[in-house]
């Protein structure tokens, strides 16, 4: 019975510890993704930080400004180097035909160059430390 106690007094100890200051290591990180041409804001789809064993995203809002979630919504990350890419970062196409002919479904189109859909090949990494608050990029539109 005493070996018993003294293991869940260790336990309830070493969860108090955890739970009082070692923290969960995550960086909160937001920032904000315009267009190279005139800074104006990306206003949709979903920017994501990768490496090969880790994955976090956060959705664009209409301002272009995002904020990091793993697990959560936007919980953050560990420190550490990222790829960075777009994904969804769609927009309707305008070719000058009336909005509500119908039934059909708007045809969509990239908004951004479609090299930014894939970390490995947008070009943008982020180096995120424990003091890291903000990462803002600039995206090339579709051709």
């Amino acid at each position: 019975m005493r070996n018993t106690c003294f293991g869940c007094c260790f336990l309830l100890f070493f969860v108090s510890l955890c739970a009082a200051g070692c923290g969960n290591g995550q960086v909160g990180l937001s920032g904000k993704v315009t267009f190279s041409d005139d800074d104006s804001p990306l206003t949709v789809g979903m920017v994501c930080f990768s490496t090969d064993s880790f994955f976090a995203r956060g959705a664009i809002r209409g301002d272009g400004t995002y904020t990091i979630g793993s697990t959560a919504q936007e919980d953050g990350l560990p420190p550490g180097t990222y790829r960075v890419s777009v994904e969804g970062a769609v927009k309707e196409k305008d070719d000058g035909k009336s909005q509500n002919s119908g039934m059909s479904l708007p045809t969509m189109v990239p908004a951004i160059d479609p090299k930014y859909s894939v970390g490995k090949t947008s070009g943008i990494v982020a180096e995120v430390t424990a003091s890291t608050k903000t990462f803002d990029f600039k995206v090339d539109r579709a051709k």
